[in-house]
C-alpha cells in the first residue's frame, strides 16, 4: 500500500489560489465536509456545487471521487491547485479539508 503525505496545510493556506475564506462560507464548508463524511453526499454535494470558492471547488471534486465518477472528480480538480492522485482515500482528503478550513477559520 502506498503511503501518501499528510496535507501541508500551511503551504496550502499560503497558496493564492485559496483566498481567505468568509465566516459563512468556512461553515458551509464545513457542514458540506461533516456530511460527506457520513455519507450524506447529496447535502454535501447541494452546499458545494454552485460555489465558484476554490475549497468548494476541491469538496466537490472529492465528492464525485466518493461517487465514483473520475471524470468529473478531475474536472473540479483541474479548478483546484489539487490533483486528483493527491490522495488514494478520499476520507483521508475530507480530513485533510476539514483541517485546512479549521487552520483558516476567520473568526479566529
Amino acid at each position: 500500500m502506498q503511503q501518501y503525505a499528510a496535507c501541508d496545510c500551511a503551504k496550502l493556506a499560503k497558496s493564492p489560489l485559496f483566498a481567505s475564506i468568509e465566516m459563512t462560507q468556512n461553515t458551509a464548508f464545513m457542514k458540506a465536509v461533516e456530511a460527506a463524511q457520513v455519507g450524506r453526499w447529496d447535502e454535501a454535494h447541494e452546499i458545494v456545487q454552485n460555489s465558484g470558492h476554490p475549497v468548494a471547488r476541491w469538496i466537490h471534486a472529492v465528492l464525485h471521487k466518493i461517487e465514483g465518477d473520475a471524470w468529473n472528480s478531475r474536472y473540479w480538480y483541474d479548478k483546484t491547485e489539487r490533483r486528483y492522485e493527491d490522495y488514494a482515500d478520499p476520507q483521508q482528503e475530507l480530513t485533510a479539508i476539514a483541517a485546512y478550513l479549521r487552520e483558516n477559520n476567520t473568526a479566529g
